[in-house]
């Protein structure tokens, strides 16, 4: 039932606030956000912001040296496409390098809070994406993928059968290193996605998530080796109405 108030919910996080490299916390807040991630509670890894090319403020993500441990900035468990949508999320992103790294935005079913991008959510290995997330939709990439400099549009869990073919989803929109770049990602109640990067509309699926179960929103990266892997984020935004039944 509508009500009268603030109906609209609307996170953003502008990355002027770190979060401290030797923060040992599993799971601590920023801003209306919360850092987490399988491997966040370790000395190497956080979110500090970048102090030189950092103009309007610029989170540098920062995973362990270890392989499947990831750094992300997300939320609970807290979304419902029907009750919710038009959800619209976005993030500006940008690489030093694209070597030995798995990245993911969007939403899954899963709790950010130990969260491995390979473990809980999915992977990549060659033409082949395992969605392991029983409910997934976002943008993927993945240097264990042939075409691992590429965006990929993945989804699981509504009425369109998840992609498992990386080469039916690849956006053609490759990330270049030292370069930014903006994903955009809508979904609306009846379970239909649009993915834009850049403002240019890649790709809509109709029915790519459920309408009936529940989501966290997550910006992620993880290593994929024994080195250290970073991402920088300029912002983070999610947008969704409230759901006044709740």
């Amino acid at each position: 039932m509508a009500q009268s108030g603030n109906g609209r919910i609307c996170l953003f996080e502008d990355f002027f606030a770190e979060d401290n490299i030797a923060e040992t916390a599993q799971h601590r807040n920023l801003g209306s956000f919360s850092v987490a991630g399988q491997g966040a509670a370790e000395v190497d890894s956080g979110i500090p912001t970048l102090s030189a090319d950092a103009i309007s403020g610029v989170g540098v993500m920062t995973t362990t040296n270890e392989d499947n441990h990831t750094i992300l900035v997300g939320t609970p468990v807290a979304f419902d496409v029907a009750l919710m949508g038009a959800i619209v999320a976005e993030t500006r992103v940008r690489f030093v390098d694209l070597d030995t790294k798995e990245v993911f935005f969007g939403f899954s079913d899963i709790d950010p809070n130990t969260l491995s991008i390979e473990t809980d959510v999915m992977t990549g290995a060659s033409t082949t994406l395992t969605l392991t997330a029983s409910d997934i939709c976002g943008f993927f990439l993945s240097a264990e993928l042939t075409d691992d400099e590429d965006w990929h549009t993945v989804y699981n869990g509504g009425t369109t059968t998840g992609e498992t073919d990386s080469t039916a989803v690849d956006c053609n929109d490759d990330a270049v290193a030292g370069e930014w770049q903006v994903l955009r990602l809508e979904l609306f109640p009846n379970g239909t996605a649009s993915f834009y990067i850049d403002g240019v509309l890649i790709r809509t699926v109709t029915g790519a998530v459920s309408t009936s179960v529940d989501l966290s929103l997550i910006l992620a990266v993880e290593a994929k080796g024994a080195n250290i892997e970073i991402m920088h984020v300029d912002y983070l935004m999610v947008e969704a109405n409230r759901d006044w039944t709740a």
